[in-house]
């Protein structure tokens, strides 16, 4: 094998020989010199955008990266993707294009490192559905990648967050807070860049990403404005080069054992329900058998440690104080419920890598001892029953309680349940049905933030339930079941639901129950006609048309 072939494999084939002239000439307009062209080319993916506090500030990280590159005796290449605000568009039209946007990012991410023929590159991510989609293209392609997370915000005034706002509306509904007190949490909440400050799904899908060893060590537990962020970018764009000379890629790294230890640290962590979405796309990505069953295996002997927001106490930059993930990796692995062999964009094993990682303090109440556990097993529970055949997602904690039994309230569409909620409609013992919010019926999968808050601000979040065929934030908390399959708009159980119909919750059992008879459900089968799809034009009905089910990740290139 030559050594193009080896240390160039790709970029080669873009600019080597007589017959490339005109692609080296196009380059040279873009800064190459002849040297250059000798060099390893390294793609650096970039989400930056100034339409979210999230992403604001990761141009400065994309150049931080190329530095590294450059150090690294590579060539640097920097282009951008896309961003959308999860938190902007939250309870509107524009949320059906968040879950859409992970594959955007993953097909344009694809989409330029196969085409420009880089040999490695650095995914820089931010909002949300940056993360999985960055990692979906580095699976796909399977090409030297290190993923680096933008990094988290800082907590606002009176340690408020994003969440603190959509709650303050419910508050504000219930009478308990001014306008002028609304006005002040929504002036203060989000004092500058960064991704949203507890263990919402930012912060779960970076912390899931470094424990499956695609980013460096302690990239997810870093503020985004500190210089670790910094020197972590810096320190990607070198280990993509050496990544690149030693041939170490993707495949190498994400085993079924890296899957596993992604959702460990997610149970670990109280992370996000999209952490199950997510992980199930990109282990489709990466040719990895992994399904809702991997969930509840592993559910029952890893325990919940983090006292995290949005159920809990603590914000991110609290954890990143006393270490971030990497003493809770070590504690977990030591247990025995982690996979220390697994290799990781350092070249070593997470073993290795924790090596020499220090306890956490003395005193720290972020992260409870195993002995002393918040929750003794998972709080993403897999749900299956007549009204999820398929199954359903439902976010835990314990502090909700583990058994729910109400009467239904139904909605088509998560605008018409926000109103009901804030002007009192709905009522103690109500199960909230959101329906028609699935993959394919929304399509896109909204995320129901604004009505569970709504929930919580108007002090119901243990009197009423809310179940959706869509999703949740990662700040959404009480007793919440998303993911509900089959969804309404493939005439799953929850579209045939009626007003009144009395529903059972068992967190215990991992069920979810209509109390309805068989022929009755049958009869409104029978009854059911699918509506008009929302978009017969552009990406949504694109999406649509190619998107799998919740249980499968939503992804829209599986065609088997």
């Amino acid at each position: 094998m030559s050594d193009n072939e080896t240390k160039r494999p790709y970029s080669a084939k873009v600019v080597d020989g007589v017959e490339k002239a005109a692609a080296r000439a196009m380059l040279h307009a873009v800064g190459f010199d002849a040297s250059d062209f000798k060099r390893a080319q390294v793609g650096i993916a970039s989400t930056w955008s100034n339409l979210t506090p999230c992403n604001m500030h990761i141009n400065t990280l994309a150049e931080a990266a190329a530095e590294g590159v450059a150090s690294a005796d590579a060539k640097p290449v920097t282009f951008n993707t896309i961003t959308v605000s999860d938190g902007i568009s939250m309870g509107s039209p524009g949320m059906r294009y968040s879950l859409v946007s992970r594959e955007v990012i993953a097909d344009s991410i694809e989409t330029v490192v196969a085409a420009q023929g880089f040999d490695g590159f650095v995914t820089i991510g931010g909002c949300d559905k940056n993360m999985p989609g960055c990692a979906i293209a580095m699976a796909r392609l399977d090409r030297p990648s290190v993923f680096v997370y933008g990094g988290t915000i800082q907590p606002g005034k009176d340690r408020r967050d994003v969440v603190s706002v959509f709650e303050a509306v419910g508050q504000h509904a219930a009478g308990k807070l001014s306008d002028i007190e609304l006005k002040e949490i929504e002036a203060t909440a989000i004092p500058g860049p960064g991704s949203c400050g507890g263990m919402y799904t930012a912060n779960t899908m970076a912390s899931s990403i470094e424990a499956m060893g695609l980013s460096l060590p302690n990239s997810s537990a870093q503020e985004a404005v500190s210089p670790n962020k910094l020197a972590d970018a810096r320190a990607a764009g070198a280990a993509v080069a050496h990544l690149v000379q030693r041939g170490i890629k993707p495949s190498d790294i994400l085993s079924r054992e890296a899957f596993e230890n992604a959702i460990t640290i997610t149970i670990a962590l109280e992370g996000s329900t999209n952490a199950v979405l997510h992980l199930l796309a990109i282990a489709h990505a990466a040719g990895i058998p992994l399904s809702l069953e991997d969930f509840t295996r592993i559910g029952k002997r890893v325990p919940v440690l983090a006292d995290m927001r949005p159920a809990g106490h603590y914000a991110m930059s609290e954890l990143i104080a006393i270490g971030g993930i990497q003493p809770l990796m070590k504690m977990l692995l030591q247990e025995g419920l982690m996979h220390g062999d697994c290799l990781t964009v350092t070249g070593k094993t997470l073993a290795e890598n924790l090596a020499e990682v220090a306890p956490y303090p003395e005193g720290q109440r972020v992260i409870r001892p195993l002995s002393e556990p918040i929750k003794k097993d998972s709080h993403l529970v897999i749900l299956k029953g007549n009204l999820a055949p398929e199954g359903a997602v439902a976010k835990i904690t314990g502090h909700e309680g583990l058994h729910f039994k109400g009467k239904a309230r139904c909605f088509h569409g998560e605008e018409a349940a926000l109103a009901a909620i804030l002007d009192g409609t709905v009522v103690a013992g109500d199960v909230v049905v959101v329906r028609y919010e699935g993959p394919k019926g929304g399509p896109g999968m909204r995320e129901m933030l604004s009505p569970t808050s709504a929930i919580n601000g108007r002090g119901l979040s243990d009197q009423v339930a809310l179940i959706t065929d869509g999703r949740f934030s990662g700040g959404s908390h009480g007793f919440v079941i998303g993911h509900v399959t089959p969804e309404a708009f493939d005439g799953g159980p929850i579209g045939l639901l009626e007003d009144g119909d009395e529903i059972t919750i068992d967190a215990e059992a991992a069920t979810i129950t209509v109390h309805v008879d068989d022929a009755t459900l049958a009869a409104r089968k029978a009854r059911w006609t699918r509506p008009a799809p929302y978009a017969t034009r552009g990406i949504l009905a694109k999406y649509a048309l190619t998107v799998r089910s919740a249980s499968e990740g939503a992804v829209t290139d599986k065609f088997e």
